[in-house]
């Protein structure tokens, strides 16, 4: 009998969880430099942050019509306009936040690991303290169980003690802990390049090759051209 190597045909996503912090810009660019790059998402979107959407980009995310809306937001710039890029999200698969059955509430779902982009305060609290009140709390719990690579673009400021010392819970269980804090550096004109350095700073910890930002060359000025 002829054996067949399941694990070849295998879908290996990355799990992009999005909380309800301020910042779905920074999301819809990981999620497509993900896509650029060839790679799997399993998108989990957070009741809260179904409500920063909708009053970031004016973009209402539904379960029964996701994959309109998220054209519709992958689509959209940081300035608002839409129809800034095109996005092919065949490779996108959603979860409900409320669906604690879903695959990547268990470990033995093959997934290479998650960024939770953009993290809230909240979001960071559930996680440190292993609480799994909803999918993308449990699936950031599985992925850190697992010994999986964990991202957590923490999106707040100022930060107080009880954050802070959730964010070390999260550094010494093996997370990357990644503010979401732009950088000029890069030569930035536009608010979508300093989105774009927070997300490739995300893909970067992830180990994902991106072209979203220019990367310092030990030249001074060198992002001017002048």
């Amino acid at each position: 009998m002829e054996h067949v190597n399941v694990h070849s045909q295998q879908r290996t996503p990355w799990v992009v969880g999005v909380s309800g912090a301020s910042g779905t810009p920074y999301a819809a660019a990981v999620l497509r430099g993900l896509l650029a790059a060839g790679e799997s998402v399993d998108l989990v979107v957070s009741r809260a942050s179904r409500l920063t959407l909708l009053d970031e980009t004016g973009i209402a995310f539904r379960d029964a019509h996701w994959q309109d809306d998220l054209r519709a937001w992958l689509a959209r710039g940081a300035d608002g306009k839409p129809h800034a890029f095109d996005v092919d999200t065949r490779d996108v698969r959603h979860w409900a936040a409320g669906d604690l059955s879903a695959g990547p509430s268990s470990g033995s779902y093959p997934v290479k690991g998650m960024l939770i982009v953009p993290a809230s305060t909240a979001c960071v609290a559930g996680v440190a303290l292993g609480l799994s009140k909803d999918l993308l709390q449990r699936a950031a719990s599985v992925t850190l169980k697992e010994r999986r690579k964990l991202v957590v673009a923490v999106r707040e400021t100022p930060l107080n003690g009880q954050t802070l010392r959730h964010l070390v819970t999260l550094d010494e269980a093996g997370a990357v802990v990644l503010p979401a804090s732009p950088a000029f550096y890069a030569g930035a004109t536009h608010i979508q390049d300093l989105v774009d350095f927070v997300a490739g700073r995300v893909l970067d910890a992830a180990g994902v090759p991106h072209g979203l930002y220019r990367r310092w060359e030990g030249e001074l000025g060198g992002s001017r051209g002048d």
